[in-house]
């Protein structure tokens, strides 16, 4: 076993404050608000400057800042007190797994994923599902899951994202700066930076490991941006989502088999395999071979290994899934099939859909057939999912499929505001968050006096408005750009106007456009005189996504357009940063989707927690949270047909009417429904709605713990089961 780290620690940290260096390489700050604080204390300027990046700060401040800190008694006993609770939390603190879950001391579990959402400054994720996979370790971490995590140190991250004066979007690379990052190079037991190859493939790839520490979890990163591999191979893992159809699979490769073997390396033997979509799938192939190399044959190997693998599915459409070509597959895998025992054919039958069987290989298909723990994201993505795989097994009825479904959660201390938290503490008590999936609790909500919880919203859209300001001022600074794009980018926006947010990843079914159907409509209601809208733009269209893009150069030519008054913003580069302004201080949170390809959406909670409620498609998770008095929800039951363009246009038209009435009839008269004392009381109730529907059900700490009731505790049996058939007599 190897756990030696290379980290770049600031010299210039005084022994005395130097437990700031080992809480800056652990991301338990990123969602303990008195641990930031504690960077702000040291430097406030520096914390900001540093993108809120406590490495690079303690790097970057000098001497004199840290002198002026050891002096400072407030500093100090601020210090004493964040690191004594980080200390306490990271090696000791709660015990819910090992007190509810039979089995708890066995191997840990691995949590596989493409993307990790953690924190802006490592940008290993595109879109939902990282942030999915960072709030899932979060939460595991505080409720002590013995888990590890493993996915990818994508040097040139997703994309940054700049918008030309003609609403072009531009795709940029930003280069990772590892020196001043939270990620520790892992080295082997004579001090040199670990080296990896992954299995089967000829010629050889190589893998270095990075290690984030979230809290209790350590996340491992694979890195074939090194020395030893050729320029083809070391491009593997420079983007997420590599649109060349070889060089993805070698990233699964990577990803699935050398994330495996990475393991091995680290001395990590886990008992449980969850894959976050069929991206990994390919680990469960080495744990089908360590069970042959042991004695077993293919089959009870087969079945050993799908009794403890989880895998969870985010796809609601098959074209959502990856195929790779037989051919391809045949290139990278020859090797492989004997290895493990079985045929040509056998292996091949693993990935083929029986409703496309000459498509190629499927890596959904794959995962379905060798995990026995199988779950989509939200109920009504779990109805979709057993229709949609209905296929692999035609001898059930379609709702007896074997697919479950855990209805996807947020990380409530990553994604609540601090100052909203503090209100919570005030009136739900001081210890609201560490039971905050208890739904009881959340009926106090109730009794926070309206102006304050109105209050508390209003001081966060203004502080929503002013870093969009700012934005705006810093693009202008740093580029000085054609000024169409600063005038478009939010700098009219008005805090006494009903603000809507739409932030989310620029693709067709997402519907972006939805509101622009019907422009000269859309124009009364934003330009009213006496009660206007304003809508918030923000996300990224995939570097292929052609029509994202397109919709996204509608979306920045309306905001330019002066007969919209300034009323629509479109703020550029939306990442972590942005999401946590844009769900703290809108009014209400659009989401427009054609269903049924929602499979939960989780930035609607995110919303919801602070107080904004939710104007919604009844699709994904707001099929279960909506509750007729905590926003509302517009379009009929019916799904679309991706075969139809016709059809599909019909439901635009008939969705888009819907959202107009709703906003004209309703939002609007709603939000300024104001009383003599300036309060909107009825809309502060719907905001109170919003909080108490929606915080427990809709918790990283409810889905997690519904993992491990459901999937965990019945895998981890059949791990220990394993492991007691083949001990020796």
């Amino acid at each position: 076993m190897t756990d030696g780290l290379q980290q770049k620690i600031p010299p210039q940290v005084p022994e005395q404050i130097s437990g700031l260096v080992d809480l800056a390489f652990n991301l338990w700050w990123s969602w303990h608000p008195s641990a930031r604080m504690l960077f702000k204390m040291l430097n406030r300027a520096a914390w900001k400057l540093s993108g809120h990046n406590p490495v690079r700060m303690l790097h970057e401040i000098d001497k004199e800042t840290y002198e002026k800190a050891l002096a400072d008694p407030a500093f100090l006993r601020h210090y004493e007190s964040v690191i004594t609770r980080f200390r306490t939390e990271v090696e000791d603190g709660q015990h819910w797994f090992a007190e509810n879950v039979t089995g708890a001391q066995a191997n840990p579990i691995a949590f596989f994923s493409a993307e990790f959402g953690l924190h802006r400054s490592l940008p290993f994720y595109a879109g939902g599902l990282g942030f999915l996979a960072g709030d899932f370790i979060k939460q595991a971490s505080d409720l002590a899951f013995p888990m590890v995590g493993v996915g990818f140190m994508y040097p040139e991250g997703y994309l940054r994202q700049r918008i030309t004066a003609a609403g072009l979007q531009q795709d940029e690379d930003e280069p990772l700066d590892r020196a001043n990052a939270a990620i520790s190079r892992v080295m082997d037991g004579n001090g040199i930076p670990l080296l990896v190859k992954v299995p089967f493939v000829e010629p050889p790839i190589y893998i270095g490991i990075w290690k984030v520490q979230a809290g209790k979890v350590p996340v491992y990163l694979l890195d074939t941006d090194i020395d030893q591999n050729d320029p083809w191979n070391r491009k593997i893992s420079s983007h997420l989502y590599i649109g060349d159809v070889e060089q993805r699979l070698r990233q699964e490769i990577v990803l699935g088999l050398g994330g495996s073997e990475a393991l091995d390396a680290l001395g990590i033997t886990h008992s449980v395999l969850h894959l976050n979509e069929g991206h990994p799938a390919f680990a469960i192939l080495e744990k089908i071979r360590d069970k042959v190399a042991a004695g077993a044959d293919f089959e009870k190997a087969l079945e050993e290994t799908a009794n403890t693998t989880v895998f969870t599915t985010h796809t609601p459409v098959a074209a959502g899934t990856d195929v790779f070509p037989f051919e391809l597959m045949e290139k990278y895998f020859t090797s492989c099939w004997p290895e493990l025992g079985c045929s040509r054919e056998r292996f091949f039958s693993l990935g083929i859909n029986p409703e496309a069987p000459r498509a190629g290989f499927n890596m959904t298909v794959f995962a379905l057939r060798c995990s026995s723990y199988r779950n989509a994201v939200s109920s009504r993505h779990g109805q979709v999912a057993r229709k949609l795989w209905h296929g692999l097994w035609p001898d059930r009825a379609e709702n007896d499929v074997p697919i479950d479904h855990v209805t996807n959660g947020v990380h409530v201390p990553t994604w609540i505001e601090p100052k909203m938290e503090r209100l919570f503490t005030k009136h739900l008590g001081y210890d609201w968050l560490s039971r905050h999936d208890s739904q009881g609790i959340w009926e106090l909500v109730d009794d926070i006096p309206d102006v304050e919880l109105w209050n508390t919203h209003y001081w966060l859209k203004m502080k929503l408005i002013l870093r969009i300001l700012e934005r705006g001022r810093q693009r202008w600074i740093d580029t000085q750009p054609d000024p169409r794009i600063i005038l478009s980018s939010g700098v009219l926006l008005d805090p006494n106007t009903l603000t809507i947010g739409f932030a989310r990843r620029f693709t067709a079914y997402k519907r972006a456009g939805l509101l622009f159907l019907d422009p000269d409509r859309l124009k009364r209601i934003l330009n009213d005189k006496w009660r206007p809208v304003q809508i918030i733009f923000a996300g990224k269209a995939h570097p292929n996504d052609n029509e994202g893009k397109r919709i996204l150069q509608q979306i920045f030519t309306a905001a330019e357009d002066p007969s919209f008054a300034g009323r629509i913003a479109f703020v550029e580069d939306y990442d972590e940063q942005l999401a946590q302004y844009l769900v703290h201080g809108v009014d209400v949170w659009l989401n427009t989707p054609r269903p049924p390809i929602e499979a939960s959406g989780t930035s609607g909670m995110k919303a919801a927690i602070n107080g904004v409620p939710s104007l919604s498609v009844a699709d994904g998770w707001w099929m279960e949270g909506f509750n007729g008095k905590n926003g509302w929800i517009f379009g009929g039951p019916e799904d679309a047909d991706i075969n139809n363009p016709g059809a599909n246009d019909a439901m635009d038209a008939r969705d888009a009417e819907a959202l107009y009435k709703i906003l004209e009839e309703q939002v609007v008269p709603l939000f300024y429904g104001v009383g003599d004392n300036g309060i909107p009381h009825g809309w502060v109730s719907v905001m109170k709605q919003a909080i108490s529907g929606t915080a427990a059900r809709f918790s990283a700490m409810r889905m997690v713990k519904q993992y491990a009731k459901k999937f965990y505790q019945p895998a981890l049996k059949a791990a220990t089961a394993q492991m007691t058939e083949r001990a020796p007599v």
